[in-house]
């Protein structure tokens, strides 16, 4: 097996002075209103927290109940919960995709089938290239760093008796509508990951939450380590799940994929290969010569997420983060030099 660092992320591309085109993470800090219930909540820092009420206003965000939330410590706790927790026999991870999922699972001692996607059918996903004795499948929907969105009837043709399959939507929220989502329904068997750090300028806080049926959550609950969601965490997750967040995250989402057509537009008129359908924030693209067409973004002051440490991609993949218009002009202009 082609051996690939899958703890590489796209925080360690950004350097000082660098415009960042490789992180995910769509604002620049939080917004006012959700620093100032921040800083407000700095004087309860000495008692412990308490998951309780983000537990609860997640719940009422995607109308479920209690038990089928865990509050985490952003995201990617969930996959070292999930890995944990679980005892797959016959695990799957769908590639190319993020790849702190299968890290986890190797470290917890369990073997990883890759089923890798392909770019002549754009990275779409076939129920019936994941093998059928698989008991536990790993999927992102839209997938990084495809940026594609996969239909929410082919994810739940995979899910069947004696599987456990994790969706990871750390993204969905960033798709107008949220549509093809999972996390509102209860499915037997289906786990689905969010991340409230990419649309709210939160990677620094970890926060997320998984959504399931209360037997799996319960199985991942016991696992946690105490008091792995801080204060801090807690009360961006009620504040970020409140009506009038979700309005402003719609705003956000509409204004993302604004900019994200307009880059994909711009890239496609200079030439430049875009795969897939892009559907997230983020854009994967293929040029010639691909690793030192980075290293010379990077001289001319742009940092670029490398695509040649996802499994299924190589070195001459580029993932881009959208930006506003006035960004992606300045880019491509320093691109089309470079190529």
């Amino acid at each position: 097996m082609v051996e690939y660092d899958l703890h590489h992320h796209g925080d360690r591309e950004v350097g000082d002075g660098l415009v960042d085109l490789a992180v995910n993470v769509r604002l620049p800090a939080p917004p006012p209103w959700l620093r100032a219930e921040l800083a407000a909540a700095l004087d309860d820092l000495a008692a412990y927290p308490d998951a309780a009420p983000a537990t609860e206003a997640v719940a009422r965000r995607h109308g479920r109940a209690p038990e089928d939330v865990l509050v985490t410590a952003g995201a990617a706790e969930a996959f070292t919960l999930l890995a944990s927790a679980l005892k797959p026999r016959h695990a799957a991870v769908v590639h190319p995709q993020f790849t702190e999922p299968e890290a986890a699972l190797r470290a917890a001692g369990h073997d990883v089938h890759r089923v890798v996607l392909s770019e002549v059918d754009g990275y779409r996903l076939d129920p019936a290239a994941v093998p059928s004795d698989t008991d536990l499948v790993f999927v992102g929907n839209p997938t990084n760093p495809t940026s594609v969105l996969h239909p929410a009837s082919t994810l739940r043709s995979l899910a069947c008796p004696g599987r456990v399959l994790v969706v990871d939507e750390a993204f969905l929220d960033a798709i107008p509508g949220e549509v093809e989502s999972l996390a509102g329904e209860r499915i037997p068997g289906v786990v689905v990951l969010r991340s409230l750090t990419k649309t709210w300028g939160l990677a620094g806080l970890r926060a997320g939450y998984v959504l399931g049926e209360p037997s799996l959550i319960s199985r991942l609950r016991a696992v946690q380590p105490p008091w792995s969601v801080s204060t801090l965490a807690g009360v961006a997750t009620v504040a970020c799940c409140r009506p009038a967040a979700l309005e402003e995250a719609e705003k956000l989402a509409v204004a993302a994929e604004a900019d994200r057509e307009y880059l994909v537009s711009r890239l496609i008129e200079a030439g430049i290969a875009v795969l897939g359908d892009p559907r997230g924030p983020f854009v994967l693209i293929r040029v010639a010569g691909g690793a030192d067409v980075r290293l010379r973004l990077r001289e001319a002051g742009y940092a670029v997420r490398r695509g040649g440490t996802f499994p299924g991609l190589g070195p001459d993949h580029l993932r881009l983060a959208v930006r506003d218009r006035a960004t992606t002009d300045a880019f491509l202009e320093i691109l089309r030099r470079v190529r």
